[in-house]
């Protein structure tokens, strides 16, 4: 089977700062992979680099089987053209949510299918209409996001991506700006979302989420992977000491035996 999400060799420079160093992930067709890691090891940044928020310094990412970019003279080159058709491919949540406040709910699930897919407004609301529910939200449509609470602007954020269609589904830290009785709600429709088969790259400190949720898990490490695997072996008898390090700060979460 192709991977929905091949990357190989990657690497991500800031001037002088080699935030990512070599990475290789395969991402299989419906597989939930889970980034964990400590602030500065590079996480949020890879994700970035799946869908070119942030370019590469070198290194390749093959989304269903297609190179993303040309090489020319030794290196990849990426016209801002395939980039953007590219993004359109890929949905992406981030921590902040990033709603029009003078849009409706409906509206702000609506505008990117319109403006950046061309669909004619009958169709968007009907797309939007069945993503809502899908998080169950359709009864919020008609509301403004100053109205809803944190948990219910990031539902909308993710039935905004979901509703074009995406090959593959980015999280970044979705939760982190969640009031604790929030983080639920928004967890429960990423599950959702995994149990239906949505191809899906998190960033999250959740680890119950990690362990019941995940197909894979990947500990990064100063722009490395440490260590990738099952949750139940990753997260339950780790091979390095950093990752046990890890755990351990996660002392309050108990895993099952």
């Amino acid at each position: 089977m192709t991977n929905a999400v091949e990357i190989r060799e990657l690497h991500k420079s800031f001037g002088d700062l080699e935030v990512l160093k070599g990475i290789d992930l395969d991402v299989a067709q419906g597989e939930a992979v889970v980034l964990l890691g400590s602030s500065g090891s590079g996480k949020s940044t890879l994700l970035r680099c799946i869908n070119f928020m942030e370019e590469p310094t070198s290194g390749r990412v093959s989304l269903n089987g297609d190179l993303i970019g040309t090489e020319q003279g030794g290196r990849m080159r990426y016209r801002e053209s395939d980039l953007c058709q590219l993004r359109t491919r890929i949905g992406m949540v981030f921590q902040h949510f990033n709603l029009f406040p003078h849009k409706t709910v409906l509206e702000n699930v609506m505008e990117g299918q319109v403006i950046v897919l061309g669909r004619s407004k009958a169709e968007a609301k009907e797309k939007a209409m069945a993503q809502l529910a899908r998080v169950g939200l359709e009864e919020k449509a008609p509301e403004y996001p100053a109205r809803l609470s944190g948990g219910q602007k990031q539902r909308v954020a993710i039935a905004r991506a979901l509703a074009m269609d995406p090959e593959v589904m980015l999280f970044d830290e979705v939760t982190s700006a969640l009031d604790p009785e929030l983080v639920g709600e928004v967890l429960k429709t990423m599950r959702q979302l995994a149990e239906e088969g949505m191809t899906m790259v998190c960033v999250t400190h959740e680890i119950g989420f990690a362990y019941h949720v995940a197909n894979k898990v990947c500990f990064l490490h100063q722009g490395q992977i440490l260590e990738q695997g099952a949750p139940q072996v990753v997260l339950k008898t780790p091979e390095t000491s950093r990752v046990r390090e890890f755990l351990e700060g996660h002392s309050l979460f108990k895993l099952p035996e």
